[in-house]
C-alpha cells in the first residue's frame, strides 16, 4: 500500500489553507476560525450588539445596522460549537479512468483528502463516506490528525471494482448522519439525474449545507479522439470500437445537456455545483471555489 501521505498534496494545501469553508446556511456551527454559534437559546440567530472597539474583528461588524445608524456595531455570538463536514467520495469502476496520470479517483480523493485537513485544522470535525452501489465505509467525524490518517488510509486502501447506484446510496447516507453537517459529494455523477436530485434533495430536507464536485477526466469533457479507437466500458457496459469523428458533436451536446441538468437541479435546491476535470491543477480549483463561497457567504 502507498503512504497515507499520497492525497495530501502540499501544493494544494497550502493554497487552500488560508481560506474558510464556511456553511451557506444557518447550522450548529460555523468554520470561522472563532466557531461562534448562531443559535443563542434557539430563538435569535445572535446574542447582543455592542458597539466597536479598536482591534475587533472586522468581520463581525454589522454594516446593516451602520446603513441605519452610521455607527459601528459588533455581532456577539454564543456558545462555542464545531461544525462538521462529511465528504462522499465515489468509489465506484468509474472513477477509476484515467487518460493521462492521475484517475478521477485519484483526483477525488486529493480533493477529499484537502478538504478534511482544512476542516481539521480550523479545528472542526470531518468525516469519510466510500460508496459504490452502496455504503463501502463510513467513518465517523472526529478532528485529529490521527483521524485524518485514518480517512486517507481508507481512500487509499479503496477498490473501484462496482458499479455506482445513487438511488438508494445518497438516502441510505443522508438517515445515517443524524447531526446537520456539511456534505461534499464527490464523484463523475454517472448515474440518472433524477436519481441523484433526489438523494440531494433528501440532505436539503434534513437541513444540510450541500455542495458537490463533479469531476471529470479531461477526455471527457474534450473527446479529443481523432481516429478509430476501441472505447472499453465500465460498471457492465461493453467495449465499443468506433470512429469518434461522427460521435463528437453528439457526444458533446450529450455531456452539456448533463451537467447543465445537474446545475440547474443543485441551483433549484441551494446546492453548490462545482465542475472540475483532472487536468486543473487542483490547488487552483479548490482555493478559487473556496474564495468564492467564502466571498458570497461574507455578503450575507
Amino acid at each position: 500500500m502507498a503512504e497515507p501521505s499520497k492525497y495530501l498534496d502540499p501544493h494544494v494545501l497550502n493554497r487552500i489553507s488560508r481560506l474558510n469553508l464556511r456553511a451557506r446556511s444557518v447550522m450548529e456551527g460555523f468554520v470561522s476560525g472563532l466557531h461562534k454559534s448562531p443559535y443563542h437559546g434557539f430563538s435569535v440567530e445572535f446574542a447582543q450588539h455592542r458597539e466597536y472597539t479598536p482591534g475587533d474583528d472586522l468581520r463581525f461588524l454589522d454594516w446593516k445596522v451602520y446603513g441605519r445608524s452610521d455607527r459601528l456595531y459588533i455581532k456577539q455570538y454564543e456558545q462555542e460549537t464545531n461544525l462538521r463536514a462529511y465528504i462522499l467520495l465515489d468509489a465506484s469502476e468509474s472513477m477509476d479512468y484515467k487518460s493521462e496520470n492521475l484517475s478521477k479517483f485519484d483526483y477525488a480523493a486529493t480533493c477529499a483528502a484537502s478538504i478534511a485537513y482544512l476542516t481539521m485544522e480550523q479545528q472542526d470535525s470531518a468525516g469519510l463516506v466510500l460508496f459504490d452501489r452502496q455504503v463501502t465505509k463510513f467513518v465517523h467525524a472526529q478532528c485529529s490528525p490521527a483521524h485524518l490518517k485514518v480517512m486517507v488510509t481508507e481512500m487509499e486502501a479503496a477498490k473501484t471494482t462496482e458499479k455506482t447506484d445513487f438511488s438508494h446510496v445518497l438516502h441510505d447516507i443522508a438517515e445515517r448522519i443524524k447531526q446537520k453537517s456539511i456534505i461534499v459529494l464527490i464523484s463523475d455523477l454517472m448515474d440518472n439525474p433524477e436519481s441523484i436530485l433526489s438523494g440531494l434533495q433528501h440532505f436539503r430536507h434534513k437541513r444540510n449545507d450541500v455542495i458537490v464536485i463533479h469531476v471529470l477526466d479531461e477526455y471527457e469533457a474534450r473527446f479529443p479522439f481523432d481516429r478509430m479507437t476501441r472505447f472499453d466500458g465500465l460498471e457492465g457496459y461493453p467495449h465499443l470500437i468506433v470512429d469518434p469523428k461522427a460521435l463528437r458533436e453528439a457526444y458533446l451536446e450529450e455531456v452539456s445537456k448533463f451537467t447543465s441538468e445537474m446545475r440547474r437541479g443543485c441551483l433549484a435546491q441551494r446546492v453548490d455545483y462545482v465542475q472540475v476535470t483532472t487536468d486543473q491543477p487542483i490547488e487552483v480549483a479548490m482555493s478559487s471555489y473556496l474564495a468564492r463561497r467564502m466571498a458570497r457567504t461574507r455578503a450575507k
